[in-house]
């Protein structure tokens, strides 16, 4: 297993407001764990992509009073285990982990080891992202996860029937997540690579890409080049307020045709066709 040290910190919130503003900014700058509290925001990052000048930076933005602490790696998974709970999206999917019983009359289930990567369901955009692979016919598709974290997202769309699907993250401790949860779902058809942009060789047929707003539009030339004539994407990690500014720039760079748009919690999912 990877060792690793992650730090915490914990914000004090006066404005509950904030709260979906500062998730995004901070996972922008590597954060991949939330705890929302009355009253405060828990942040977790792994020590190496810690920049403390960064995160003093953005927070003195809001004026808000913080702490930091180191959080060793089995506290952190302790934390996770004991209060992750099973996510079921109607008789569609359920979502658990091995140390819960199995879930019945759904059509698919997914078993995650709860770690620090993203991507266990629980967030509205990960819930998003999955109601709108409900609505679309995977079969024999060949798939782009990017940014897959724990890898449910690939997982699920292998279940749905792709033929292939291609799985990238820039963080080494979501590679061995992802090949874990691979290895406990029998994947046979997903593959994994550790990258920092979705920059490929390779055309797909859906592209799913639930990161962040910054993220998307820094990788959305690679999107365009790399998805095929009718193929489909789907778009989250996204705020409500994020809406606007991707939309302008899918319509100004592309010939993306959107077909469907969630929203919950303040967040939102797009469903694009080539």
């Amino acid at each position: 297993m990877l060792a690793m040290v992650y730090i915490k910190v914990n914000i004090k919130l006066p404005d509950t407001e904030l709260t979906e503003m500062l998730i995004a900014q901070l996972e922008a700058i590597g954060f991949d764990g939330f705890e929302e509290n009355a009253g405060s925001l828990l942040a977790y990052i792994a020590e190496n992509n810690f920049n403390e000048i960064q995160l003093t930076s953005l927070l003195n933005q809001y004026a808000v009073q913080f702490t930091i602490e180191t959080v060793p790696e089995q506290n952190w998974n302790a934390n996770w285990e004991a209060n992750f709970s099973p996510v079921v999206l109607e008789n569609f999917l359920a979502i658990r982990a091995s140390f819960h019983d199995a879930i019945s009359n759904v059509e698919h289930e997914i078993i995650i080891t709860p770690k620090m990567s993203f991507g266990t369901g629980h967030h509205p955009t990960t819930f998003l992202v999955m109601q709108l692979m409900q609505q679309i016919n995977f079969s024999q598709k060949a798939v782009f996860d990017f940014g897959t974290g724990t890898g449910i997202l690939a997982i699920l769309a292998e279940k749905l029937g792709a033929s292939s699907v291609y799985a990238v993250d820039c963080d080494a401790w979501s590679i061995q997540n992802a090949v874990e949860n691979f290895a406990m779902n029998h994947t046979k058809n997903c593959n994994i690579q550790q990258a920092n942009n979705a920059a490929t060789d390779q055309n797909f047929d859906i592209i799913l890409a639930n990161v962040n707003r910054n993220i998307i539009l820094d990788n959305l030339h690679y999107f365009i080049n790399c998805l095929s004539p009718k193929g489909l994407i789907l778009l989250s990690g996204l705020l409500v307020s994020d809406a606007p500014e991707i939309k302008n720039m899918i319509q100004h760079k592309s010939t993306w045709q959107q077909k469907a748009i969630l929203e919950k919690e303040g967040w939102i999912a797009f469903l694009y066709e080539a």
